[in-house]
């Protein structure tokens, strides 16, 4: 590797290269403990990063498919390598995985990546204002700069970390909560007469969006050159992708490659509302003041369906968790709000020959064709056992006609079952199934003429293959649905490369997983959209499926608009994945400030 091989401007170039980790563990004065760790990466050559830039990080073993871009707070030399210091916010799936690194442990790295911090002249002071973890890339360009050259701000919400190696004449920190330092936020350390009275020839900030836009405006108004370090989501740090564009008075500007430092007067951000206003937000944030504790609640996570009461909106979904009983062992199945059964035809089936599972990226797809034991079989067998449990019992309905439906809503018709879910989606028979629900006059004739056999609550399952979706779906609720389940699996086909022939034998199979959860959020959306345009005595709930393997992905369906949630491909990869997405959503709710699945119903719509 050639030493120290920078462009015209001495800005080292990016490669392609592998980390290890020599130390990963929280980092003291970080609060709540353990939301910021510390992360040490050897990395082999002499490439040293500049103050200003980062990396995109990618552990060797990791479910992310995308590095995460991390500045650098810290990098020196170690016999022949480059050991680069990280400060992290853990924050998603990616940042807990980095965060969860051992010693000796393998990174995939590419930098140092971005622009850097323009040095101020000798003799020039500078102010450095660093806010959370935005510290970091401040910090480390401090630590540049000549001792007592500069000032520093650090802002916290509470505590303090990565001011270990500032040798700055003043250091002023404030937290939100008084913990450290000022109370109150960065306004109570920089203001227009501290700016003017310092004599300072830049500032230079990093920090929530907030942050940066105060800074932004004192500095202008006292004239004083101010540059930002932005951050924005991307997907290469190579400037390629266009993923990570900022607006700016100049156009767009990729933060990875035309910054991510960049002078304040080119940039603009939008008005924020006053982050300790004592009302519910458009986003149901009750936010307190400094000092001032929320009140204590419950989030209420039932739901109220035709009459029937789900606890919480989680259901095994049909096909995926069997009749319910046969994971008592495992997990408390009765913390659910529901279980849909597998799907039942009128007579027993077998169900499909050849391979039926075959797992592809983010994934499974599957070829079962109602393999079930009948309905008759169900009602005398598995729904008493069904019954005994808390959570609502679902029947899944099928057939090949619209006459062996119609006796098999029947015969469950006479039984206690409380809901019944009409599969018009299966992908994966000759008849029946899907075929009902493709077009709306054959959806439509099919509820209609089960809704005459039963008075139970009725929702129906939609295929996402139809080709006027919400119009089948709006045909369905005219002939009386009383909620719709959106969706059943995708279509796809898999093919063994080394036999050079199909996986399954009937070409096409279902697909389903969290590769098609944006999907599904976006048909659930469309739906919810339309059923608001109906008279109020005509909407109903939309149950959604699709790829929900964690409480964020039932937040966002129910943002969406959608009332319940089934899950069904997660439980293979994590049988506990509902009850965690229950007690994630109750934990969001709280935090959040919403009393109610309805505060935050449809907030998109």
């Amino acid at each position: 590797m050639s030493k120290n091989i920078t462009d015209c401007n001495g800005i080292p170039y990016p490669e392609f290269t592998r980390g290890t980790v020599t130390y990963c563990d929280k980092l003291n004065g970080a609060v709540p403990d353990g939301s910021v760790y510390c992360l040490k990466l050897l990395i082999k050559g002499e490439r040293k990063p500049v103050p200003g830039q980062f990396y995109m990080l990618h552990p060797v073993k990791s479910d992310c498919l995308l590095a995460r871009p991390i500045s650098v707070f810290h990098a020196e030399q170690k016999d022949g390598s480059v050991e680069v210091t990280f400060l992290i916010l853990v924050k998603g799936t990616g940042t807990v995985e980095l965060c969860s690194l051992k010693v000796n442990d393998e990174i995939k790295v590419l930098g140092p990546l971005g622009n850097i911090f323009p040095r101020p002249a000798d003799g020039e002071k500078v102010l450095i204002v660093g806010g959370g973890i935005g510290v970091a890339p401040v910090a480390g360009f401090a630590e540049s700069l000549a001792e007592k050259s500069y000032d520093f701000v650090a802002a916290f919400k509470s505590g303090s970390y990565g001011l270990e190696n500032l040798k700055a004449e003043n250091l002023w920190i404030t937290t939100d909560d008084g913990s450290c330092g000022i109370k109150g936020m960065v306004s109570a350390a920089l203001t227009e007469d501290v700016l003017k009275n310092g004599n300072y020839a830049a500032v230079y900030a990093c920090g929530p969006a907030p942050m940066l836009n105060y800074v932004k405006q004192v500095s202008e108004k006292c004239g004083v050159q101010c540059w930002l370090s932005m951050e924005a989501r991307m997907a290469c740090g190579m400037g390629v992708c266009l993923g990570c564009t900022i607006e700016t008075s100049e156009g767009l500007k990729r933060c990875c490659k035309d910054g991510p430092v960049f002078d304040s007067k080119i940039l603009s951000f939008p008005q924020f509302k006053n982050s300790f206003s004592s009302k519910p937000n458009r986003w149901g944030s009750m936010a307190a003041k400094p000092g001032e504790p929320q009140k204590e609640f419950t989030p209420d996570i039932s739901f109220d369906f035709k009459g029937v009461r789900f606890e919480n909106p989680l259901i095994g979904s049909s096909g995926t968790f069997g009749f319910g009983v046969e994971y008592e062992s495992v997990f408390d199945v009765n913390r659910l709000g529901g279980i849909s059964s597998k799907g039942l035809t009128l007579e027993p089936r077998q169900g499909n020959e050849g391979t039926r599972i075959w797992e592809v990226p983010s994934g499974v797809m599957n070829s079962i064709g109602l393999n079930n034991p009948g309905i008759p079989h169900f009602i005398e067998n598995e729904l008493p056992e069904m019954l005994k449990l808390k959570p609502v019992t679902i029947a899944n309905l099928s057939g090949s006609t619209t006459e062996s439906y119609v006796e098999g809503a029947k015969l469950l018709d006479k039984t206690d079952v409380p809901v019944i879910e009409l599969n018009i989606s299966c992908p994966n028979v000759a008849a029946g199934g899907a075929s009902f629900g493709m077009t709306c006059q054959s959806a439509g004739a099919i509820t209609k003429a089960i809704r005459e056999v039963t008075k139970k609550p009725l929702m129906v399952k939609l295929t996402p293959q139809a080709p006027a979706l919400n119009e089948v779906a709006l045909a369905c609720i005219e002939a009386g649905a009383d909620g719709i389940s959106l969706c059943n699996s995708f279509q796809g086909v898999a093919i063994d490369i080394e036999r050079g022939v199909p996986v399954f034998d009937k070409i096409k199979a279902g697909f389903g997983g969290p590769a098609v959860r944006p999907i599904a959020v976006r048909l659930v959306y469309e739906l919810c959209s339309e059923i608001k345009k109906l008279p109020i005595n005509k909407q109903v709930p939309v149950i959604a499926i699709g790829g929900i393997e964690k409480w964020q992905d039932v937040v966002e369906f129910i943002m969406a608009g959608a009332s319940l949630c089934q899950v069904g491909t997660a439980t293979f990869a994590n049988p506990l994945a509902m009850i965690e997405c229950i007690d994630g959503l109750s934990a969001f709710m709280k935090r959040k400030g919403y009393k109610n699945l309805e505060e935050m119903r449809g907030l998109i719509l």
